[in-house]
């Protein structure tokens, strides 16, 4: 049977940490938290469980998980946020995987829930995620906030993992609205240090495009006033981040003129 190590990264996950914990102490052979100096019980809680736990100023999204990884012992993990959990299908999934190990990665489902509701439709199900991987054949990429696993050698085989990640996201509109404005601006410098561009076409277009896809096609009205919601936000937080992302290159501008 081959060996999983449990790998999360935190800062401030005092409503949700425990739950994350509970369902991989049975899962996995070790946990790895690396949290990001947090100032509430994050750190207390965890200390409570048989993990291992770093303190390391937040390095980015993908640059700290990417650092989590290398902290693991074994090279078979599973990745979590604070914020998420191993529904119980998905516990027996991997459970069964230690024994069968076929494929560099696996997929899994993720459930979200906001405000209390089970999201099923638009663009947050069955959001899957590459999660339980080999760590020698793959790492966290992507375009902050926005992250992902990708695997070194993209012909690779992928499988998939009965059961979902349960990602406890968001419990008010303030949670979601203010984080709208933090991750738009996170990913309007990251755009911005890639040198993409920010036209109005895309101010206009983007945004539009992102509510109609998540609301119409992906059935997000089917979620009632919170699909409406989600759908909106994701509109919003387009348009923000290409508002914004407009903004940095104007100042660009700006700061370059007054030094000739």
């Amino acid at each position: 049977m081959l060996k999983l190590s449990g790998v999360i990264i935190t800062y401030n996950e005092e409503r949700n940490i425990e739950r994350c914990l509970r369902s991989l102490i049975d899962i996995v052979d070790e946990i790895i938290v690396v949290d990001s100096f947090s100032t509430d019980k994050t750190k207390t809680i965890c200390q409570s469980f048989n993990v291992t736990f770093i303190e390391q100023k937040f390095l980015g999204y993908i640059e700290q998980k990417n650092f989590a990884l290398d902290q693991a012992s074994y090279n078979y993990v599973i990745s979590l946020d604070g914020d998420e959990a191993l529904s119980e299908t998905l516990q027996k999934s991997i459970l069964q995987l230690k024994n069968n190990w076929e494929f560099d990665g696996y997929f899994t489902n993720r459930l979200n829930n906001f405000c209390g509701q089970w999201i099923k439709y638009s663009d947050w199900y069955p959001n899957r995620k590459l999660r339980v991987f080999d760590k020698t054949k793959a790492k966290w990429t992507g375009i902050n906030p926005h992250d992902y696993v990708q695997l070194h050698n993209v012909k690779s085989e992928v499988g998939h993992l009965e059961g979902d990640i349960l990602h406890w996201t968001y419990q008010t509109y303030k949670e979601i609205d203010d984080k709208s404005h933090y991750f738009s601006s996170i990913a309007s410098k990251a755009y911005f240090d890639e040198g993409i561009t920010a036209s109005l076409f895309k101010l206009i277009w983007n945004p539009s495009w992102a509510f109609f896809k998540a609301f119409i096609l992906r059935l997000g009205f089917l979620d009632g006033k919170n699909g409406f919601r989600i759908c909106y936000q994701t509109g919003k937080i387009t348009f923000l981040k290409y508002k914004k992302l407009r903004a940095l290159y104007k100042s660009s501008v700006k700061t370059t003129s007054s030094r000739t």
